[in-house]
């Protein structure tokens, strides 16, 4: 899904533009879903593609919603180097939203920990 930065602009909430399109980051405990308990399925609040999946969501205590695992392969990943260290950034696969980062301290099975910004998704209740 390709679309210019003005369609994107008039698409999305100024604090979406700035998290999902320019590669932003919301603040810690902040964000509507990470002490959310709810059920459903985490899609991408750019394109809707299905991310994330209720029952491999758990509370990492980082302040943004994690997830041991995505759903499928929705999501690519790429080195990111910004802020003077190298992180590996989450992004969706079918419209390229910056989601957030995954990082190797998860729990098991995976042992990963997808570490998701709440206004890069939104959540489908069962």
């Amino acid at each position: 899904m390709k679309k210019t930065e003005h369609e994107w602009q008039q698409e999305l909430t100024p604090e979406q533009f700035a998290i999902c399109r320019k590669k932003g980051t919301e603040r810690a405990f902040t964000g509507q879903y990470y002490n959310c308990n709810d059920k459903g399925t985490y899609v991408c609040a750019c394109c809707g593609a299905e991310l994330f999946s209720s029952d491999t969501k758990y509370d990492s205590g980082s302040g943004w919603p994690s997830f041991w695992q995505p759903m499928g392969e929705s999501v690519k990943t790429e080195t990111d180097n910004s802020l003077g260290m190298q992180r590996v950034e989450v992004l969706c696969k079918e419209c390229d939203a910056h989601l957030g980062h995954v990082f190797e301290d998860g729990p098991q099975p995976t042992g990963l920990r997808y570490c998701i910004n709440s206004v890069s998704l939104k959540l489908n209740k069962e």
